[in-house]
């Protein structure tokens, strides 16, 4: 049969004379060597950046950067594995210059310089920007649930405990029962087993006071959860239903080639409290430093706005005004429809709000007055009512129990309203949101295995792998958009 033949392995042949010639110019390896050959890292404070004289020789930390950015672009994160592919394969022999530190070695480069890394993803970001890779028209807000190292088994909730204990409890209370009988049938075959259930119930009584104490931190209001192998991280609810320990991976996203402009992590288990801290940093990046009269300016007019969208998780009052003030234009759905609404009768877009004279006026031309006030959370609602429903006849319209229409308004309220007219007004906008940010968060995740997670423990490491994470995106990303050769063309003008 006639099949192509390989080179018989005993037979001798001649290798390039030189690594270089397996390595071409369009390969990725190229690029990195070249973007971490420009960084300053005595600025970005890597460790062995000033090598002493004395002592034993240090890796360069420049080399052990470019094999880590190289290891996330190509789904390689284990320290092992990494060791490995220094003496196995030929991008990384050149990159690393035939250099092969132990796993240990790069493990440890990795833990020790967290900071230094997002300083790093910044770098590439601002690079990215002198590209002009930005549109800095639109950013996407978005989080997803990144697994933590830390098994179901050894996270504890509030309800989680209280249900411990009752079954410590029936364990103690079946047991002394057992040791009831013993006693009563006094028979001497069964002496061993009442020492064993006496030492069985002492250590059950140990775990009870160990949970106890647990549950006493959570309902002192010290914690919400406790997990005993990385004490951040959460029990979170996944989009696909059910429960994992997880880290809530924030991501703000440029619309116009999907790069990612700045990250953050979080143990919230929801997306709340993220928006304006997400909107700020992003729009601090994306300013055009040479624009400096724009910061002298009171308002500036709705198009000349940073804008950003995000999902209804994020509708929360505070931080919508909090972006406003900053004169952030925010595209953020109210959530679903009152139950007032639902049932065809009057929603609060009905009833126009009287600045002037601080009250509401309602769709039979009724005005429903400032009634009082009462705190729900960090928020002061402002209560109003109408006093002539009664006789109303629209009422079947407006209300359904018997007594009188009541609107609570928000301190947040005015900014509430211009966001809710905003995105009546630009639906296109808010529709564009799933496809510039969703497809960001899948080819993270496929880049580091489904099911997989971050495999540092802390907020603080994690938040410095999730910067790996992003700046391996990035750089793919871009090199998708440019290609390697004017990627490494564009970084030598740009020098």
């Amino acid at each position: 049969m006639r099949y192509i033949k390989g080179i018989e392995r005993e037979q001798t042949i001649l290798f390039p004379e030189s690594i270089d010639d397996y390595v071409g110019d369009d390969n990725l390896v190229r690029f990195i060597n070249a973007f971490v050959d420009t960084l300053d890292i005595v600025k970005l404070g890597l460790t062995y950046s000033q090598p002493k004289e004395t002592g034993r020789m240090a890796y360069n930390p420049s080399s052990m950067l470019k094999l880590y950015i190289y290891g996330y672009t190509q789904r390689i994160r284990s320290s092992r594995r990494l060791e490995s592919e220094t003496i196995r394969n030929v991008e990384v022999m050149w990159l690393m210059e035939k250099l092969t530190p132990d796993f240990k070695t790069i493990a440890d480069f990795r833990k020790d310089n967290i900071d230094s890394l997002k300083k790093v993803f910044r770098e590439f970001t601002l690079l990215c920007k002198k590209m002009n890779l930005f549109g800095k028209e639109l950013a996407v807000i978005d989080g997803s649930k990144f697994k933590a190292v830390n098994s179901k088994a050894k996270c504890f909730t509030k309800g989680f405990l209280k249900s411990e204990i009752k079954e410590i409890d029936a364990k103690i209370d079946k047991h002394l029962k057992e040791i009831e009988t013993i006693d009563r049938e006094e028979r001497n075959t069964r002496k061993i087993d009442k020492k064993k259930l006496e030492s069985s119930i002492k250590e059950i009584r140990e775990k009870r006071e160990e949970v106890e104490q647990m549950l006493k931190r959570i309902e002192s209001g010290e914690i919400e959860q406790i997990s005993k192998t990385d004490k951040d991280s959460r029990m979170m609810k996944q989009a696909g239903g059910g429960y994992k320990v997880s880290y809530n991976g924030q991501i703000s996203v440029d619309s116009k080639h999907h790069l990612i402009i700045d990250i953050d992590v979080t143990n919230e288990g929801n997306d709340l409290n993220q928006l304006s801290n997400m909107a700020k940093k992003s729009k601090e990046i994306m300013e055009d430093e040479n624009k400096e009269e724009n910061k002298d300016n009171n308002k500036k007019k709705e198009e000349d706005k940073f804008k950003v969208v995000a999902d209804v998780g994020y509708h929360k009052g505070e931080e919508i005004a909090k972006c406003e003030s900053a004169d952030i234009a925010c595209y953020v759905p109210s959530p679903q429809r009152s139950p007032n609404e639902r049932a065809g009768r009057y929603g609060i877009d009905d009833f126009k709000y009287d600045k002037d004279k601080d009250l509401y006026v309602c769709p039979a031309n009724e005005e429903l007055t400032f009634r009082g006030t009462q705190k729900r959370d960090d928020n002061e609602l402002r209560k109003y009512e109408c006093s002539k429903c009664k006789q109303c006849t629209q009422r079947d319209k407006c209300i359904s129990s018997k007594g009188n229409k009541v609107i609570k308004r928000s301190q947040y309220q005015e900014a509430l309203q211009t966001v809710r007219q905003r995105c009546k007004e630009n639906r296109d906008i808010v529709k564009r949101r799933g496809q510039i940010v969703e497809h960001v968060f899948g080819t993270m995740k496929e880049a580091i295995g489904y099911g997989g997670g971050f495999l540092l423990k802390g907020l603080e490491k994690v938040s410095g792998e999730f910067s790996l994470i992003a700046l391996s995106y990035n750089i793919k990303r871009v090199q998708s958009v440019l290609g390697v050769i004017t990627m490494i063309e564009i970084l030598k003008q740009l020098q």
